[in-house]
């Protein structure tokens, strides 16, 4: 099921455990109860599936980012279109798509960005369902630049400078520049350390990175964490799409706007945060673009403002999906072409029941495998009136 637990059935009870195959026969301890619902975890597998593989990480079961890894990768593909379609079908009430397209990288090494939490001198993830420290050595999904940083950071804290009441950071990279964010800490990180950081860590940015030298990236500003699939994730999300006008919603730095503008004559870029926005003009100006305009607003304040509608909108919004008042606008605003990138499918569904409702259909659907090893998974969903 999404969420990465397998799903059995006792007594005519939902049973829930993580690490499982489909099929497989597990002995499992309960550790919550709820309205029938029994949720608990994976003690032993008395008969494993035949497709069940050796996790190629050390911490697996242990570390809570990883979901799938004892299952080879085409199982996992295929575990996560069924997934995908089950979800359209019951939380949309709509049958998916016949054939539901599928866009892969690698399976390792793809992450550009970890958080990292420091317990003392130590530095891991966390544990699965727990806020108990895993300590690691290396991560199998995180990028070769990461894990000589992840090497580096554990020399550094056996050092007397190392701050101890530092609690989160965050690593950013295109394996050439990195950036470094704290995001937790008992107490204000002194400068020194970020200078010593500078020191051991080569290309560390100060202030926002740029990535790959096409896109500006602040602290604050979001950016995809798949570093193989960056630009087959725009050519999926575009397809075709030509013309006058296009609008591009929830644009962060500019991701899909940049692309759009080489094949509109007109983009509108609708974004809510200020360092976001400034990152967007900041890469357009660079690029050589001039027929994008910037708007910081909401979403929905500015579909309420807008009273023609553009050729194209391309939605690119959180997990929270689009929700009812940005459907119900869309649909009165009625462009021809929409092109929605999810990151959750149970939003993702709501959202295309208001939309098919309203008059749109679904012209192709495509499964973007950003995040392999975990359950998550990127939709992308091209809908025409």
């Amino acid at each position: 099921m999404y969420g990465g637990d397998g799903l059995g059935r006792l007594d005519g009870r939902v049973v829930l455990a993580p690490y499982v195959a489909a099929g497989e026969r597990v002995r499992v301890e309960v550790q919550r109860e709820r309205r029938g619902l029994l949720e608990g975890r994976t003690v032993e597998i008395l008969q494993p599936a035949a497709e069940r593989v050796a996790a190629e990480c050390p911490y697996f079961g242990r570390c809570g980012g990883c979901h799938y890894q004892h299952l080879p990768y085409p199982a996992q593909l295929a575990a996560k279109r069924a997934i995908l379609a089950e979800v359209i079908e019951r939380v949309g009430k709509m049958a998916p798509p016949n054939e539901i397209g599928l866009l892969t990288g690698e399976p390792f090494g793809y992450r550009n960005r970890v958080q990292l939490h420091a317990d003392g001198g130590t530095l891991g993830y966390r544990e699965a369902r727990s806020h108990r420290l895993c300590a690691i050595e290396r991560c199998p999904v995180a990028s070769p630049r990461l894990n000589q940083i992840v090497a580096t950071f554990a020399e550094m804290a056996r050092d007397r400078r190392w701050p101890n009441f530092l609690q989160t950071l965050e690593v950013f990279t295109d394996e050439e520049r990195v950036q470094l964010n704290v995001l937790e800490a008992a107490r204000p990180i002194s400068r020194r350390f970020f200078e010593w950081c500078g020191e051991r860590i080569p290309g560390l940015a100060d202030g926002a990175l740029d990535y790959q030298g096409r896109f500006r990236v602040s602290r604050n500003s979001f950016f995809q964490v798949n570093r193989f699939l960056v630009d087959e994730l725009i050519e999926t999300a575009l397809g075709d799409g030509a013309g006058s006008a296009a609008l591009d919603l929830y644009a962060g730095v500019g991701l899909f706007t940049l692309p759009l503008a080489r094949r509109f004559e007109r983009v509108v870029a609708v974004e809510t945060g200020g360092a976001a926005v400034r990152d967007l003009q900041f890469n357009a100006e660079r690029a050589g673009i001039s027929n994008v305009t910037a708007e910081q607003a909401s979403v929905e304040s500015y579909l309420a403002s807008l009273e023609t509608a553009p050729d194209f909108v391309l939605l690119d919004p959180p997990c929270a999906g689009l929700g009812k008042i940005v459907v119900d606008r869309l649909v009165k605003l009625t462009p021809p072409r929409l092109t929605i990138v999810s990151c959750d499918p149970s939003t993702l569904a709501r959202d295309l029941a208001g939309l098919t409702a309203g008059g749109y259909a679904i012209e192709r659907m495509t499964l973007v495998d950003l995040f392999p090893q975990t359950y998550h998974l990127e939709t992308v969903v091209r809908l025409r009136r």
